[in-house]
């Protein structure tokens, strides 16, 4: 096996920059540059390259099966000047048998190594990509292993199960000192219950690790871009006084209380001969039906067109700072003077930490797909399970593709086609 390099802290200036060599020939490289010091205890060392001094450097070494690989690994904690770095990955890529890593095969080797599992591996991606607390929280959680910890314990449910089953089919010619059946289908159902939990939440979990998306919903000219300009205190959409200004869907992503969240100025909702302005409108219609959570704007008297309110939905006065629209004793705001705004997010906020207060612990519609395999294998095995004449090596079959997918699930088998893809968004030095 190859024994790679890279940069694993960000490119440009910086005060420090952490250099990562990993693989069978780590050790042997930093040899050739400096003395190697013991094994995980940070040393001060100068690193030399034909008889040039090319930094003086915080040098950590680290045993095969000891590192985040699991190789032979060491790490170069340089001045981060750009001549610095420049300097040390010249020496080291004139070393036969060091090459440059690619995109994300540090982690990749982590992966091959058994050091993670691949939810941790999309934990740590998204742990990397986190602007959010929330988000902060969630991918940490996942990059320690929660998943596969829960998987852990329902494999231990399916292989008892299992071992009862085997038993009934080891010694079909003979007396079972009891019946197992009823020990099995409780384990199955148990079992079955706390995948669906998972499955639940796993949509709430994807759109932390996402982002929510909240829709201004409204009539032309009730102060929808005018709005999102004040949550965003900035001038992110075209306002006017000329009904059908907003053609387009503008799109501001902010963090709510440390929730991901895109706000959504969408075309004012009416019927319209303007066949540009028909084409924003139904675009808003759209995105709105397909958004978390809706706040209509509305001067308390017109109809709301195209999109109907749901559950959680706010419904709120625009353009408050108007007399005319004073009347509604609906809760009142106004983008332009910021009457209500304040109260407005904080509600935004309420409605949303509360959906992700419910979030579970997969996070991807890979993780909740291979869930879903999982619960109709046990759907099949306690429907064989309910016959008068089950057959028992029926739901046995059932029981090992529950197990697979589960094994899908951490990377173990069949994801080959996949890592590709995940890793490609790692950068180089990860």
């Amino acid at each position: 096996m190859d024994t790679i390099y890279a940069l694993a802290s960000a490119r440009g200036k910086a005060g420090v920059a952490v250099v990562r060599i990993s693989g069978p020939k780590a050790h042997d490289a930093l040899a050739m540059m400096t003395t190697v010091p013991k094994t995980r205890q940070a040393s001060l060392r100068k690193l030399m390259w034909q008889g040039i001094l090319l930094d003086e450097a915080l040098v950590l070494v680290f045993d095969h099966g000891a590192s985040f690989t699991g190789e032979s690994s060491v790490e170069l904690h340089l001045h981060g000047g750009q001549a610095v770095v420049a300097a040390v990955l010249g020496a080291l890529a004139s070393i036969e048998g060091l090459r440059s890593a690619e995109a994300g095969e540090f982690t990749r080797r982590a992966l091959e190594n058994g050091c993670l599992d691949l939810t941790q591996v999309e934990g740590l991606a998204d742990l990397i990509d986190a602007e959010t607390e929330a988000q902060r929280v969630q991918s940490l959680r996942v990059l320690s292993g929660a998943i596969g910890k829960k998987v852990d314990g329902w494999r231990r449910d399916l292989v008892r199960a299992g071992a009862l089953l085997e038993a009934t089919i080891d010694f079909v010619d003979e007396d079972v000192p009891i019946d197992v059946m009823p020990e099995v289908h409780e384990l199955l159902a148990g079992l079955k219950t706390e995948l669906t939990k998972e499955i639940e939440g796993s949509k709430i979990a994807e759109r932390v690790r996402e982002g929510f998306e909240v829709a201004i919903v409204g009539r032309p000219n009730i102060g929808k871009s005018t709005l999102l300009n004040a949550f965003a205190g900035r001038k992110a959409a075209i306002t006017s006084e000329i009904a059908g200004t907003t053609r387009d869907v503008i799109e501001v992503r902010m963090d709510v209380d440390g929730l991901a969240v895109t706000f959504l100025d969408t075309a004012g909702l009416r019927d319209t001969e303007d066949k540009v302005e028909a084409l924003g409108v139904d675009l808003a219609i759209e995105r709105a039906d397909a958004a978390d959570l809706r706040i209509f704007l509305t001067d308390g008297a017109d109809e709301i067109v195209g999109v109907l309110p749901q559950d959680g939905d706010l419904i709120v006065l625009g353009k408050a700072d108007t007399e005319g629209d004073k009347v509604s004793d609906l809760v009142r705001v106004s983008g332009l003077t910021g009457e209500g705004v304040s109260s407005l997010l904080l509600a935004v906020s309420k409605s949303l930490s509360d959906r992700a207060a419910a979030a579970g612990t997969l996070t991807r519609a890979r993780h909740r797909n291979a869930i879903v395999g999982a619960v109709h294998a046990l759907d099949a095995a306690l429907d064989e399970l309910a016959k008068p004449f089950a057959v028992v090596e029926l739901v046995a079959e059932e029981l090992r593709l529950a197990a697979r997918s589960l094994e899908v699930l951490l990377g173990r088998i069949d994801v080959e086609v996949l890592l590709g893809e995940i890793f490609a968004s790692f950068c180089i030095g990860k």
